[in-house]
Protein backbone atom coordinates (compact mmCIF):
# COMPACT_ATOMS: atom_id res chain seq x y z
CA UNK A 1 0.00 0.00 0.00
CA UNK A 2 1.49 3.58 -1.20
CA UNK A 3 0.05 7.24 -0.96
CA UNK A 4 -0.12 7.19 -4.76
CA UNK A 5 -2.62 4.36 -4.50
CA UNK A 6 -4.67 5.61 -1.60
CA UNK A 7 -7.81 7.70 -1.35
CA UNK A 8 -7.70 11.92 -0.54
CA UNK A 9 -9.64 10.43 2.54
CA UNK A 10 -7.30 7.46 3.61
CA UNK A 11 -3.98 9.69 2.69
CA UNK A 12 -5.03 12.27 5.01
CA UNK A 13 -6.01 9.42 7.62
CA UNK A 14 -2.37 7.61 7.29
CA UNK A 15 -0.39 10.73 8.03
CA UNK A 16 -2.62 12.59 10.59
CA UNK A 17 -4.28 9.89 13.07
CA UNK A 18 -0.82 8.36 13.71
CA UNK A 19 1.09 11.99 14.15
CA UNK A 20 1.83 13.41 17.40
CA UNK A 21 -0.76 15.50 18.38
CA UNK A 22 -3.50 13.18 15.95
CA UNK A 23 -4.30 15.80 13.01
CA UNK A 24 -6.92 15.98 10.23
CA UNK A 25 -7.82 18.29 7.84
CA UNK A 26 -11.23 20.67 8.25
CA UNK A 27 -12.16 19.56 4.68
CA UNK A 28 -12.86 16.06 5.46
CA UNK A 29 -15.91 18.29 8.27
CA UNK A 30 -17.86 18.73 4.75
CA UNK A 31 -19.27 15.95 3.29
CA UNK A 32 -23.14 16.03 2.54
CA UNK A 33 -24.55 15.56 6.79
CA UNK A 34 -21.45 18.08 7.67
CA UNK A 35 -22.16 20.82 5.17
CA UNK A 36 -26.02 20.53 6.45
CA UNK A 37 -24.98 21.29 9.83
CA UNK A 38 -22.65 23.70 8.84
CA UNK A 39 -25.53 25.82 7.16
CA UNK A 40 -27.13 25.17 10.57
CA UNK A 41 -24.91 26.61 12.95
CA UNK A 42 -24.59 29.35 10.60
CA UNK A 43 -27.73 30.77 11.78
CA UNK A 44 -27.43 30.10 15.66
CA UNK A 45 -27.29 33.07 17.87
CA UNK A 46 -23.61 32.61 18.55
CA UNK A 47 -22.06 32.41 14.93
CA UNK A 48 -21.72 35.95 14.30
CA UNK A 49 -19.25 35.57 11.37
CA UNK A 50 -22.07 34.38 8.84
CA UNK A 51 -24.18 37.54 9.90
CA UNK A 52 -21.52 39.77 9.61
CA UNK A 53 -19.86 38.78 6.55
CA UNK A 54 -23.84 38.94 4.76
CA UNK A 55 -24.46 42.38 6.28
CA UNK A 56 -21.21 43.28 4.22
CA UNK A 57 -22.08 41.47 1.18
CA UNK A 58 -25.48 43.35 1.12
CA UNK A 59 -23.66 46.33 1.17
CA UNK A 60 -20.92 46.29 -1.33
CA UNK A 61 -21.65 43.42 -3.82
CA UNK A 62 -22.71 46.13 -6.40
CA UNK A 63 -18.92 47.50 -5.48
CA UNK A 64 -17.88 44.42 -6.68
CA UNK A 65 -19.50 44.09 -9.66
CA UNK A 66 -18.71 47.85 -10.58
CA UNK A 67 -15.07 47.03 -9.54
CA UNK A 68 -14.65 43.68 -11.41
CA UNK A 69 -16.81 43.64 -14.25
CA UNK A 70 -16.21 39.84 -13.81
CA UNK A 71 -17.80 37.49 -16.63
CA UNK A 72 -17.03 34.57 -14.34
CA UNK A 73 -17.55 33.66 -10.40
CA UNK A 74 -15.53 30.79 -9.25
CA UNK A 75 -16.54 30.07 -5.44
CA UNK A 76 -13.88 27.81 -3.53
CA UNK A 77 -15.95 25.63 -0.99
CA UNK A 78 -19.18 26.45 -2.16
CA UNK A 79 -21.34 24.75 -0.03
CA UNK A 80 -24.86 25.64 -0.13
CA UNK A 81 -23.91 28.87 -1.65
CA UNK A 82 -26.40 30.78 0.38
CA UNK A 83 -24.65 33.96 0.38
CA UNK A 84 -23.32 33.98 -3.09
CA UNK A 85 -26.74 34.56 -3.70
CA UNK A 86 -26.69 37.96 -3.37
CA UNK A 87 -23.27 38.32 -5.61
CA UNK A 88 -25.31 36.23 -8.46
CA UNK A 89 -28.35 39.17 -7.95
CA UNK A 90 -25.57 41.40 -8.48
CA UNK A 91 -24.03 40.49 -11.17
CA UNK A 92 -27.77 39.49 -12.56
CA UNK A 93 -29.72 43.08 -12.21
CA UNK A 94 -30.57 44.97 -14.85
CA UNK A 95 -28.47 47.92 -15.80
CA UNK A 96 -25.53 48.18 -18.28
CA UNK A 97 -23.02 45.80 -18.14
CA UNK A 98 -19.88 45.91 -20.37
CA UNK A 99 -17.76 43.28 -21.90
CA UNK A 100 -18.57 39.90 -22.11
CA UNK A 101 -21.37 40.04 -19.50
CA UNK A 102 -23.11 42.19 -21.55
CA UNK A 103 -24.38 39.27 -23.97
CA UNK A 104 -25.57 37.41 -20.49
CA UNK A 105 -22.71 34.92 -20.66
CA UNK A 106 -21.89 35.30 -16.81
CA UNK A 107 -20.81 31.97 -15.48
CA UNK A 108 -20.80 30.89 -12.28
CA UNK A 109 -18.18 27.61 -11.15
CA UNK A 110 -19.46 26.25 -7.49
CA UNK A 111 -15.90 24.18 -6.44
CA UNK A 112 -16.89 21.56 -3.49
CA UNK A 113 -15.46 18.82 -2.19
CA UNK A 114 -19.01 17.55 -1.37
CA UNK A 115 -20.53 15.84 -4.33
CA UNK A 116 -24.31 15.81 -2.99
CA UNK A 117 -24.03 19.41 -1.45
CA UNK A 118 -22.61 20.05 -4.66
CA UNK A 119 -25.22 18.75 -7.05
CA UNK A 120 -28.15 19.72 -4.88
CA UNK A 121 -27.19 23.75 -4.59
CA UNK A 122 -26.33 23.58 -8.23
CA UNK A 123 -29.61 22.00 -9.23
CA UNK A 124 -31.38 24.75 -7.10
CA UNK A 125 -29.55 27.92 -8.51
CA UNK A 126 -29.77 26.94 -11.83
CA UNK A 127 -33.33 26.74 -11.27
CA UNK A 128 -33.78 29.67 -9.61
CA UNK A 129 -30.80 32.05 -11.90
CA UNK A 130 -31.82 30.65 -15.81
CA UNK A 131 -29.67 33.39 -17.46
CA UNK A 132 -26.12 31.94 -15.63
CA UNK A 133 -24.60 29.22 -17.05
CA UNK A 134 -23.45 27.53 -13.55
CA UNK A 135 -20.73 24.48 -13.98
CA UNK A 136 -20.27 22.78 -11.01
CA UNK A 137 -16.60 21.29 -10.43
CA UNK A 138 -16.38 18.84 -7.72
CA UNK A 139 -13.00 18.65 -6.35
CA UNK A 140 -10.54 19.93 -3.47
CA UNK A 141 -9.78 23.35 -3.93
CA UNK A 142 -6.41 23.09 -2.40
CA UNK A 143 -5.63 20.74 -5.09
CA UNK A 144 -2.58 22.55 -6.70
CA UNK A 145 -3.65 20.36 -9.96
CA UNK A 146 -7.37 22.32 -10.04
CA UNK A 147 -7.79 24.09 -13.11
CA UNK A 148 -10.62 27.06 -13.40
CA UNK A 149 -12.23 27.44 -16.34
CA UNK A 150 -11.37 30.26 -19.27
CA UNK A 151 -13.33 32.84 -19.52
CA UNK A 152 -13.02 35.68 -22.04
CA UNK A 153 -13.28 38.13 -19.49
CA UNK A 154 -12.39 39.08 -16.08
CA UNK A 155 -13.06 35.95 -13.69
CA UNK A 156 -13.62 36.49 -9.90
CA UNK A 157 -12.21 33.59 -7.30
CA UNK A 158 -14.44 33.84 -4.24
CA UNK A 159 -13.55 32.45 -0.71
CA UNK A 160 -16.05 33.34 1.62
CA UNK A 161 -17.14 32.65 5.34
CA UNK A 162 -13.55 33.04 6.74
CA UNK A 163 -12.54 29.50 6.07
CA UNK A 164 -9.35 30.84 5.00
CA UNK A 165 -8.71 30.84 8.78
CA UNK A 166 -8.81 26.70 8.69
CA UNK A 167 -5.14 27.07 7.08
CA UNK A 168 -2.24 27.69 8.87
CA UNK A 169 0.51 29.93 8.19
CA UNK A 170 2.54 28.17 5.79
CA UNK A 171 -0.58 26.62 4.28
CA UNK A 172 -2.00 30.29 3.47
CA UNK A 173 0.45 31.10 1.92
CA UNK A 174 0.80 27.88 -0.58
CA UNK A 175 -2.71 28.97 -1.04
CA UNK A 176 -2.15 32.42 -1.85
CA UNK A 177 0.47 32.03 -4.33
CA UNK A 178 -1.30 28.95 -6.15
CA UNK A 179 -3.98 31.40 -6.64
CA UNK A 180 -1.85 33.96 -8.06
CA UNK A 181 -0.46 31.23 -10.60
CA UNK A 182 -4.36 30.22 -11.43
CA UNK A 183 -5.63 32.65 -11.94
CA UNK A 184 -4.65 35.16 -15.14
CA UNK A 185 -3.61 38.84 -14.82
CA UNK A 186 -6.80 41.23 -14.53
CA UNK A 187 -8.71 38.71 -12.37
CA UNK A 188 -9.89 39.10 -8.84
CA UNK A 189 -9.93 37.36 -5.52
CA UNK A 190 -12.72 38.35 -2.95
CA UNK A 191 -11.72 37.06 0.50
CA UNK A 192 -13.77 36.75 3.82
CA UNK A 193 -11.87 36.61 7.20
CA UNK A 194 -12.79 36.63 10.62
CA UNK A 195 -10.91 39.02 12.65
CA UNK A 196 -9.29 39.02 16.27
CA UNK A 197 -11.48 40.10 18.70
CA UNK A 198 -12.83 39.10 22.64
CA UNK A 199 -12.07 35.78 23.49
CA UNK A 200 -14.93 35.16 25.14
CA UNK A 201 -17.34 35.24 21.64
CA UNK A 202 -14.87 33.57 19.68
CA UNK A 203 -15.16 30.75 22.33
CA UNK A 204 -18.97 30.77 22.70
CA UNK A 205 -19.40 30.91 18.42
CA UNK A 206 -17.73 27.80 18.83
CA UNK A 207 -19.25 26.05 21.24
CA UNK A 208 -23.24 27.10 20.92
CA UNK A 209 -25.38 25.86 23.47
CA UNK A 210 -27.61 23.76 21.56
CA UNK A 211 -24.98 21.28 20.61
CA UNK A 212 -25.02 21.60 16.67
CA UNK A 213 -21.31 22.19 17.01
CA UNK A 214 -20.26 19.30 18.57
CA UNK A 215 -22.04 17.37 16.47
CA UNK A 216 -20.71 18.67 13.14
CA UNK A 217 -17.03 17.95 15.06
CA UNK A 218 -18.26 14.08 15.90
CA UNK A 219 -19.17 13.60 12.31
CA UNK A 220 -15.81 13.67 11.11
CA UNK A 221 -15.84 10.68 13.49
CA UNK A 222 -18.84 9.06 10.94
CA UNK A 223 -16.85 10.42 7.92
CA UNK A 224 -14.15 8.44 8.99
CA UNK A 225 -15.84 5.11 9.69
CA UNK A 226 -17.89 4.92 6.65
CA UNK A 227 -15.14 5.80 4.08
CA UNK A 228 -12.33 4.17 5.70
CA UNK A 229 -14.61 1.16 6.55
CA UNK A 230 -13.65 1.06 10.39
CA UNK A 231 -14.22 -0.58 13.27
CA UNK A 232 -14.80 0.16 16.91
CA UNK A 233 -15.09 3.73 15.88
CA UNK A 234 -18.07 5.49 17.44
CA UNK A 235 -18.60 9.07 16.98
CA UNK A 236 -20.38 9.03 20.79
CA UNK A 237 -17.12 7.83 22.34
CA UNK A 238 -16.09 11.39 21.63
CA UNK A 239 -16.42 15.09 23.15
CA UNK A 240 -16.13 18.33 21.55
CA UNK A 241 -13.71 20.78 22.91
CA UNK A 242 -13.41 24.25 21.32
CA UNK A 243 -10.20 26.45 23.00
CA UNK A 244 -8.13 29.88 21.73
CA UNK A 245 -4.63 29.28 21.14
CA UNK A 246 -3.26 33.21 21.85
CA UNK A 247 -0.18 32.60 20.59
CA UNK A 248 -1.30 31.97 17.07
CA UNK A 249 -4.41 33.88 17.40
CA UNK A 250 -6.83 30.86 16.32
CA UNK A 251 -9.63 28.87 17.69
CA UNK A 252 -8.75 25.12 17.66
CA UNK A 253 -11.59 21.98 17.76
CA UNK A 254 -10.38 19.12 19.14
CA UNK A 255 -11.71 15.50 19.67
CA UNK A 256 -11.48 13.76 23.09
CA UNK A 257 -11.61 10.54 23.45
CA UNK A 258 -14.11 9.53 26.47
CA UNK A 259 -12.68 6.18 27.12
CA UNK A 260 -9.53 4.36 25.36
CA UNK A 261 -10.10 4.09 21.77
CA UNK A 262 -9.37 0.65 20.06
CA UNK A 263 -10.14 0.86 15.57
CA UNK A 264 -9.13 -1.74 13.37
CA UNK A 265 -9.08 0.83 9.70
CA UNK A 266 -9.79 -1.79 6.57
CA UNK A 267 -9.25 0.42 4.08
CA UNK A 268 -5.87 0.52 5.68
CA UNK A 269 -5.25 -2.41 7.10
CA UNK A 270 -3.97 -1.08 10.16
CA UNK A 271 -5.15 -0.66 14.05
CA UNK A 272 -5.65 2.84 15.73
CA UNK A 273 -5.09 3.04 19.48
CA UNK A 274 -5.95 6.14 21.49
CA UNK A 275 -6.10 6.14 25.10
CA UNK A 276 -9.03 7.96 27.45
CA UNK A 277 -8.67 11.64 27.32
CA UNK A 278 -6.12 12.07 24.25
CA UNK A 279 -7.12 14.77 21.54
CA UNK A 280 -7.88 14.96 17.93
CA UNK A 281 -7.36 18.30 16.10
CA UNK A 282 -10.04 18.71 13.58
CA UNK A 283 -10.07 22.07 13.01
CA UNK A 284 -8.08 25.46 13.14
CA UNK A 285 -9.69 29.03 12.89
CA UNK A 286 -7.83 31.90 12.77
CA UNK A 287 -8.68 35.44 13.61
CA UNK A 288 -6.61 38.10 11.44
CA UNK A 289 -5.61 41.88 11.72
CA UNK A 290 -6.53 43.13 8.90
CA UNK A 291 -3.47 44.89 7.62
CA UNK A 292 -1.47 41.61 8.26
CA UNK A 293 -3.36 39.69 5.94
CA UNK A 294 -4.09 42.80 3.32
CA UNK A 295 0.40 42.33 3.52
CA UNK A 296 -0.26 38.58 3.19
CA UNK A 297 -2.05 38.72 -0.16
CA UNK A 298 0.43 41.29 -2.03
CA UNK A 299 3.08 39.02 -1.32
CA UNK A 300 1.35 36.53 -2.86
CA UNK A 301 0.78 38.53 -5.85
CA UNK A 302 -2.60 39.55 -5.05
CA UNK A 303 -2.87 43.25 -4.78
CA UNK A 304 -5.60 44.41 -2.10
CA UNK A 305 -8.18 46.58 -4.19
CA UNK A 306 -10.06 47.42 -1.27
CA UNK A 307 -11.51 46.16 1.45
CA UNK A 308 -15.09 45.88 3.65
CA UNK A 309 -16.22 45.54 7.30
CA UNK A 310 -19.52 45.33 9.14
CA UNK A 311 -19.95 48.45 11.48
CA UNK A 312 -18.22 46.52 14.55
CA UNK A 313 -15.39 45.35 13.02
CA UNK A 314 -15.91 41.34 13.10
CA UNK A 315 -15.44 40.48 9.98
CA UNK A 316 -13.74 41.78 6.59
CA UNK A 317 -13.84 41.24 3.31
CA UNK A 318 -10.93 42.18 1.06
CA UNK A 319 -10.83 42.60 -2.93
CA UNK A 320 -7.58 41.72 -4.18
CA UNK A 321 -6.30 42.09 -7.87
CA UNK A 322 -3.91 39.29 -9.88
Amino acid sequence: MTLETLTPLAADALAGLWSTPPVLPTKWLYDERGSRLFDEITRLPEYYPTRRETAILRDHADDVVDVTNAAMMVEFGSGTSTKTRLLLDAFTRTGEPIGPRAAGHFVYVPVDVSAEMLAESAGILAADYPRIDIRPVEGDFTDAGLVLPSCEGARLAVFLGGTIGNFDDDGRRAFFSGLATTLAPGDYFLLGADLIKDTGRLVAAYNDKAGVTADFNRNMIEVLRTGLDAVGLYADDFDHVARWNPARHRIEMWLRARRDIDAYFGDLQRRWRLRSGSEVRTEISTKFDLSVLRCELADAGLAPVTSWTDPMGDFSLTLARR
